[in-house]
């Protein structure tokens, strides 16, 4: 039987969507976030000297500020437990929260400007794609994954859909969510696969970005097992740590966001 995933676009309620925060918005809410060191410190050192010529110490300190501000609308942002959206066990309300907004499986095919439009149209229309044998396998494997997860990270798995901080059609739900030993929030994201991997594809680096980003995680444990006719070939999976990259998320950000403005162009 083919699954049609339920689209939302013809008839969300604008007042359930928040609009993509501006720059302004984005850096009020960053405010009460703990500063952190500015990965475009350039600019912002640049602006700020601009600003406050007359007093090297005001200009000093409102570099520092402004350059704290930038960083922080994409990096740790609080509260991920107080936007968990929906919960994957409840498949309507999870799959409804999900046509509302973009996903990090959305993300994950936004590789440059020409992906936009084929996730647009997705999104208007669903997808009929209703699963194979590879994803079945993947379903099966997942559980027993997360519990070594689990035990071998502490990162315990995870089913809940989350909104981010700045923009709650920014959606994503990754496999696990723990914390390491300094409490830093940390995700897992796993993957079964029929090939061997010398490296992390680039498709699913950005699906871990996306839910960094969602979260406000610095750091995912990649996981992947790979399989020989759907028969696992070692007794672990591998894993590979995955940091954060602010400058990628930023890039996907406004990708999501010309999706965004192009699904409310047509609600018009």
């Amino acid at each position: 039987m083919t699954i049609v995933q339920p689209t939302l676009w013809g008839d969300l309620d604008p007042g359930l969507e928040e609009r993509p925060a501006s720059s302004a918005s984005v850096a009020s809410d960053a405010r009460s976030a703990a500063p952190r060191p500015a990965s475009g410190g350039r600019s912002a050192l640049a602006s700020g000297g601009r600003s406050a010529a007359a007093s090297p110490s005001a200009t000093a300190s409102g570099a520092r500020s402004a350059a704290a501000s930038a960083h922080d609308a994409f990096t740790a942002l609080r509260g991920h437990t107080e936007r968990i959206v929906a919960h994957s066990s409840d498949r309507v309300a999870w799959l409804r929260a999900r046509a509302m907004g973009i996903t990090a499986t959305d993300v994950a095919r936004l590789a440059s400007l020409r992906a936009v439009e084929a996730v647009v149209a997705e999104k208007r229309y669903g997808s009929r794609f209703s699963g194979n044998a590879w994803t079945e396998h993947g379903k099966d494997r997942e559980p027993v994954i997360a519990a070594w997860v689990a035990a071998t990270h502490g990162i315990e798995p995870s089913a809940h859909l989350f909104h981010a901080s700045t923009n709650r059609a920014h959606l994503a739900t990754p496999d696990g969510v723990g914390y390491d030993a300094s409490q830093r929030l940390v995700l897992a994201e796993i993957k079964t696969t029929g090939k061997g991997w010398r490296s992390i594809p680039r498709h699913y680096l950005r699906q871990v970005w996306w839910q960094q980003y969602v979260l406000g995680a610095d750091r995912t444990l990649f996981v992947w097992e790979r399989h020989d006719d759907f028969v696992p070939v070692a007794d672990e999976p591998e894993c590979r740590w995955v940091d954060r990259d602010d400058d990628q998320i930023r890039g996907l950000v406004q990708l999501a966001d010309r999706v965004l403005d192009k699904l409310r162009a047509y609600r018009v």
